[in-house]
């Protein structure tokens, strides 16, 4: 069985403003009705596959046991990374996980943010790379090009390869950093040239070996971030005084440039890594004019766009655009000229330069027991909408800066005070006064809605003493 490894901790910020620091694209369902990640993770599943490893960030841990469970799909091993290190850090210390308890392991390193048609075909290229990764090599998989993007790596075949044609692994000359258009034109010209994709297919084996040739000081500190990792519950932290210690780089440059046993797989049957508005609006299938829509827009004599509106608040209007990107959500709104859809992330470095909450928050913040949202926010006192999931339940918790009121909407509410428990139902409300010990529960099966009113001096997410948390969670963090 081949064991998947899906990386989802990064920030997407090319796809602001509906990908952000709090909630990046992987867990976004940007082209669907499911999330990248959970499609990534149905992709990879199934009786030639094992449960899947994921590395992710502390502040995800909750979303992608949440999706994978929504998906059907039982959650293997999910390694928490303490800091981002770029994915080389990340792929090792899957493969290390794996090699302890098989060094012949095949692992499949599968990017979590990529948009795939047609997931058979996919799944019989991996069937189709998996005797070459058995053999000894490290599989890379080059997609078809299309067009001449400028916004990928490019691999280069041999010419007798006839550019893979024969549908099996072949060798590999070079990788060809993001080129230019000029550059790009001539390899999609040439057709010996593919994407690369960033998937990889090899044994444990094979690249803990290319490590230690190419990368050995990553080995150590990975290892030992490995070895002091805690269980919590049912994730493995890796410790963060060891990872503290590894280089931050990519897998691309700390083996796979340098590396002589690699291998490309061509595949032709659709792929999109969604690195931004533009691939996004190509995914969307847009119509004769090149217009794509989706959510709430009316669009006259445009052509060329893709027009979104991702909050049913905002009704977009677009007349007589041409060539334009326009996101609109709740709290933010994008305008883009088309060919500038790279250029989203200095937006947001600039936003996050002069302090906007909306370079890396969305007005709803996500957690482990449901999510809320700001309605509204002035000078000592805070509105929030609040859902909690069934069964769920909020730390015991207490505040010294803020008293609130709760008053339940939908569903029915077990509310903690001091030492008095009692259910709130709907139209009913609670008043929990400053430095009392708290926490609401959602005892029913269906979302439990409220609306929390806060008034005082310091109305932060941080001002929560925490009592207990079925979440571990620790002081001060958030909800």
């Amino acid at each position: 069985m081949i064991t998947p490894v899906l990386l989802c901790g990064g920030s997407g910020t090319r796809l602001w403003p509906i990908s952000r620091k709090s909630f990046p694209k992987q867990f976004v369902a940007l082209t669907g009705d499911e999330s990248l990640f959970a499609a990534s993770a149905r992709r990879l599943s199934g009786p030639d596959f094992a449960p899947p490893v994921v590395v992710t960030g502390s502040d995800f841990r909750f979303i992608v046991t949440e999706q994978l469970l929504a998906a059907g799909i039982d959650p293997g091993p999910i390694l928490i990374e303490p800091a981002p290190r770029n994915t080389a850090p990340a792929v090792l210390a899957a493969v290390l996980h794996v090699a302890a308890r098989d060094p012949e392991a095949l692992i499949l390193i599968a990017p979590s943010d990529h948009a795939i048609a047609d997931p058979a075909a996919f799944r019989d290229a991996v069937a189709r790379a998996a005797p070459a990764a058995r053999a000894g090599r490290i599989v890379t998989f080059g997609i078809r090009p299309t067009h001449a993007e400028t916004g990928y790596g490019w691999l280069e075949l041999g010419e007798e390869t006839n550019g893979g044609a024969e549908g099996a692994a072949v060798p590999l000359v070079r990788f060809v950093e993001k080129p230019d258009a000029a550059r790009a034109a001539a390899m999609l010209a040439a057709g010996n040239f593919l994407w690369n994709a960033g998937i990889f297919l090899f044994s444990a084996r094979v690249m803990l070996e290319a490590v230690r040739a190419h990368a050995p000081g990553l080995l150590a500190p990975v290892q030992a971030a490995l070895d002091g990792a805690q269980a919590d519950l049912g994730f493995l932290r890796l410790d963060p005084g060891a990872w503290g210690q590894v280089e931050s780089i990519s897998i691309d440059y700390a083996v796979m440039e340098r590396a002589g046993n690699l291998s490309v797989l061509p595949y032709g049957a659709g792929w999109n890594d969604l690195g931004g508005w533009d691939a996004v609006a190509r995914e969307m299938g847009p119509d004769a004019a090149g217009l794509a829509v989706s959510g709430a827009v009316t669009a006259i004599d445009c052509a060329d766009c893709l027009l979104r509106s991702d909050s049913e608040e905002v009704e977009l209007v677009g007349i007589g655009l041409k060539d334009l990107i326009v996101v609109a959500m709740k709290d933010a709104v994008l305008v883009a000229d088309r060919a500038r859809a790279q250029d989203v992330k200095r937006a947001v470095e600039a936003l996050g330069a002069k302090g906007a909450r909306q370079a890396e928050s969305f007005a709803r913040d996500h957690r482990p027991w449901g999510h809320f949202e700001t309605l509204a926010l002035a000078d000592r006192f805070q509105v929030k909408r609040i859902v909690v999931k069934p069964g769920a339940a909020l730390s015991l918790q207490s505040h010294f800066h803020r008293s609130e009121h709760w008053i339940v909407v939908s569903g029915t509410a077990r509310v903690t005070v001091n030492d008095t428990v009692r259910l709130v139902t709907e139209n009913q409300s609670v008043y929990i006064p400053l430095g009392a010990t708290h926490r609401m529960e959602n005892p029913g099966r269906v979302p439990m809605v409220l609306i929390e009113v806060q008034t005082g001096a310091y109305l932060g997410e941080d001002d929560i003493v925490r009592h207990e948390d079925v979440y571990a969670r620790g002081q001060g963090a958030k909800g």
